[in-house]
């Protein structure tokens, strides 16, 4: 008789959900990834990528700043997905099969942005990334109980980058503070 235990971050006694994916091809007979749906594609929150430019002078100034990103994907355990082995591949298998879509777990975007800054003014680039949000369950069957369970589910939660994908980029300026001025100004 089979038993089938309740998603493990419910289960009273029973294993961590870290110790559940480590089991993943290593110790069960069966480990699938059920995704709840297709990847999600999602703007992360703006930021400041790049430096700051500061205009001390009288005229208007075009700054290039140049910037480059790296992004990588975060998940529900703190664990990489770029592995090639265990939970990570049965992850990315099942969302390239399912979807259509190969998931990245790191992607670097760079560019060059002319930012026009008046006098007394600084200016800088912001970029709000796109990134993809997957939700799922693991599905792990075991040859012998574990933790009591012949077979265990555990819910699972990944966010990665949009490979080579700009995102949304935002050129702002705003005067420049007077501790600004007195420390780029001179």
């Amino acid at each position: 008789m089979l038993g089938v235990a309740a998603p493990a971050a419910q289960a009273a006694e029973g294993p961590t959900g870290r110790e559940l994916l480590d089991k993943c091809d290593n110790g069960t007979d069966k480990c699938v990834f059920h995704p709840k749906g297709p990847p999600e594609l999602f703007i992360g929150d703006s930021h400041q990528v790049g430096d700051t430019s500061y205009n001390c002078t009288q005229d208007l100034q075009r700054s290039t700043i140049k910037w480059s990103e790296t992004t990588g994907e975060t998940n529900s355990f703190g664990v990489s997905l770029s592995a090639e082995v265990g939970f990570a591949k049965v992850y990315k298998v099942s969302i390239e099969t399912s979807y259509e879509h190969t998931w990245t777990t790191q992607s670097t975007f760079g560019q060059d942005e002319n930012v026009d800054v008046r006098p007394g003014e600084k200016g800088w680039v912001e970029r709000g990334t796109e990134m993809f949000r997957t939700n799922g369950t693991y599905e792990m069957n075991f040859p012998d109980k574990f933790h009591d369970h012949y077979i265990w589910y555990q819910d699972f939660e990944a966010v990665g980058p949009k490979a080579d994908a700009a995102g949304t980029v935002t050129k702002k300026t705003a005067p420049m503070t007077e501790e600004e001025k007195a420390a780029h100004c001179g």
